[in-house]
């Protein structure tokens, strides 16, 4: 009897085997769904990243103040919403030219006389599917492998990925604190090398808000004409100017810039369109062929009832404009306000955009009121969001350890709970 019983206990259980048949299957659908180096090592927006986290705990019922995206909180104004009801009972609901409705096209021309005194032609201008399908198309047209494309940080999320989809390498020239976070041309001059193709400038700057002088601006432009080099200036941010900054479109600079001048902008900012989509390339016509070109393959067209809107932006009243400034100009007081009164936070003043860029290095690797440790901005980031429900963006997505950016374009009661809820994360 004991015999059988330590037989049974010796006896090894029975594990399944995995089918071959089922491996083999397995592994050859890996093979067929291998994705392509360049969206391997691509990473997600941070941007949208950190606001997704905020989101995530908002449905979690916490009240979360939330500073991470870039967008206006003021509605699109009345009369471009009317503009687009109109269009779309009128029947204007169908496929429009790939680089957009002529009519557009004309109103941006005009709108760049009007605001710059700078003539282009319709031929000139394609409209894309916001501002960044319009870098992306810039840098499909002209960049490839063993080209370089020079960005100062810190930047736009997406500059260096959208050049690393092309093949080509970002070039990241480091601007300081002391500087205004601004390129030095000494620093443009430096970077240049026999594959320079193209330099991304972005001016007001996201995240940092700066804002460049003219007369370094200028000195940009003369080396971009002595060295033959391409810019793209990302200029979204144009009407949001506060105090003594000033904004000069770069093409305006040198007559000899225009044709080495490629202009980003769009209704996002100015007239609070992020969700219209409407982006918009300003450039010599032979690269705006190609890029229309480009975007018939891609998407057909920019949306058409978004089109209309955007005529009525910018052949319409411009007063909701300065509104809208105005309201910024007074939360970027208050912002730098309280940023002044927390304890080894540093920051250049911005005088564009809506966004404040600190440095909190000096809260690193020491306790934190609430007990935490904390070795970088993301660490940092996380810990705000998760302990005292305030979220911001990490410098690190910014190619600038140790900061991290506030977006101000919420209402004056988020920004005062949400920096009294940063005084206490840091100070208790």
């Amino acid at each position: 009897m004991g015999g059988i019983w330590l037989k049974a206990c010796s006896t090894k259980p029975s594990v399944a085997r995995p089918d071959i048949n089922s491996l083999l299957k397995f592994r050859q659908i890996a093979n067929i769904m291998r994705l392509s180096p360049a969206v391997q090592t691509l990473k997600p927006s941070a941007t949208l990243a950190a606001a997704a986290k905020a989101k995530a705990l908002k449905t979690q019922g916490v009240n979360v103040y939330d500073f991470t995206l870039g967008e206006p909180d003021f509605n699109t104004p009345e009369h471009i919403q009317q503009a687009a009801i109109a269009a779309m009972k009128a029947g204007h609901t169908h496929y429009t030219p790939s680089g957009g409705l002529p009519e557009l096209k004309k109103a941006i021309c005009k709108a760049y006389v009007r605001d710059y005194g700078i003539e282009y032609k319709p031929e000139q201008v394609v409209v894309s599917n916001g501002a960044k399908h319009a870098i992306h198309n810039v840098l499909t047209a002209l960049c490839g492998p063993g080209d370089e494309v020079i960005i100062p940080s810190p930047y736009w999320v997406s500059y260096s990925a959208l050049v690393e989809l092309t093949g080509a390498t970002p070039v990241i020239v480091p601007t300081t604190e002391a500087s205004g976070f601004v390129l030095q041309p000494e620093q443009f001059a430096a970077a240049i090398t026999p594959k320079t193709r193209l330099l991304m400038l972005n001016n007001p700057c996201n995240p940092t808000g700066s804002t460049y002088p003219v007369e370094i601006l200028s000195a940009i432009g003369q080396i971009a004409i002595e060295r033959d080099i391409l810019v793209m200036s990302d200029e979204i941010y144009e009407k949001l100017i506060y105090g003594d900054a000033q904004f000069r479109c770069f093409a305006t600079l040198d007559p000899r810039l225009v044709e080495r001048t490629i202009i980003v902008s769009g209704v996002s900012k100015a007239y609070a369109m992020t969700g219209w989509r409407i982006g918009w390339t300003l450039a010599p016509v032979a690269l705006s062929k190609a890029i229309d070109n480009l975007q018939s393959q891609e998407t057909s067209n920019p949306c058409s009832i978004s089109q209309y809107a955007a005529i009525a932006g910018l052949e319409g009243p411009q007063e909701g404009i300065e509104t809208m400034r105005l309201e910024f100009a007074k939360r970027r007081e208050y912002v730098l306000q309280r940023l002044r009164d927390l304890p080894q936070v540093t920051f250049a003043e911005p005088g564009g955009a809506f966004y404040a860029f600190f440095n909190v290095a000096a809260y690193f690797n020491r306790p934190l009121p609430g007990g935490k440790t904390v070795k970088d901005a993301s660490e940092f980031c996380t810990a705000l969001l998760e302990e005292a429900h305030v979220a911001l963006v990490t410098g690190d997505a910014f190619e600038a350890p140790g900061y991290v950016r506030l977006s101000f374009a919420t209402s004056m009661e988020n920004l005062k709970a949400g920096f009294d809820r940063i005084q206490k994360f840091l100070l208790g």
